[in-house]
């Protein structure tokens, strides 16, 4: 179903209208009822769907992530998280236009604590032991339940691997990722637009550890996944 014909010319749409101004909203909304999308389809779309614009712009501040070594990195936690546990776990991601891979599951409101959840933590400090930042910041969503006590967990990980950094859970942690000096790690479309260095670190983590079938891929040349 999510490479059906209608999918594929709905999203070359979408992109048409976003490439012509249109507000995304408005734009999502058109598109959906003339092809009649399921709200998981309009879903897919708004995840992987970019004008060429943004799509360009975001891909230029995305860089290697060999050259966080010595920089201040800045690490949006459930966002991150969450995304390699779906990888991890079987449930699709999508690249999306502008190069980022994102969960299409919407679980984040409900996220709790699993294996994956431990998994996913050792492989982002694997990744931290080899391409070594000056410091590393962990930043979680207050209001998500036990994100203290992930914050706390977090904290003890760095203190045992004498990693210099924090781990904080904050009401409304976009006052630090958004603008933040350093190199920031989130697949959030408002906080990457306000970023001048981003890495894709759930891509970089389940590259070798997945199946490339189970991400999603627009192919926009011809306005299909």
């Amino acid at each position: 179903m999510l490479k059906s014909k209608d999918l594929q010319e709905a999203a070359k749409d979408f992109r048409y209208l976003l490439n012509r101004g249109y507000p995304r909203k408005a734009a999502l909304e058109l598109v959906g009822n003339r092809y009649q999308l399921t709200a998981d389809q309009r879903h897919l779309l708004h995840r992987g769907v970019f004008s060429d614009a943004d799509s360009e712009s975001r891909h230029k501040r995305k860089i290697p992530i060999e050259r966080i070594r010595n920089k201040d990195f800045v690490i949006d936690g459930y966002n991150v998280i969450i995304t390699i546990e779906a990888g991890l776990s079987g449930r699709p991601l999508i690249l999306g236009d502008d190069g980022f891979i994102r969960d299409i599951s919407g679980l984040s409101g409900n996220f709790k604590k699993t294996e994956r959840t431990e998994e996913a933590l050792q492989l982002i400090l694997d990744v931290l032991r080899r391409v070594k930042p000056r410091q590393t910041l962990f930043l979680f969503d207050a209001p998500i339940s036990m994100s203290g006590k992930l914050a706390q967990e977090v904290r003890d990980f760095l203190k045992k691997e004498n990693f210099l950094g924090d781990a904080r859970a904050m009401k409304v942690p976009e006052k630090i990722l958004i603008g933040f000096p350093g190199i920031v790690a989130t697949s959030d479309t408002a906080i990457i637009d306000q970023s001048k260095q981003l890495v894709d670190l759930p891509g970089y983590i389940l590259n070798k550890r997945i199946s490339s079938e189970s991400i999603l891929r627009w192919r926009r040349k011809r306005g299909s996944i």
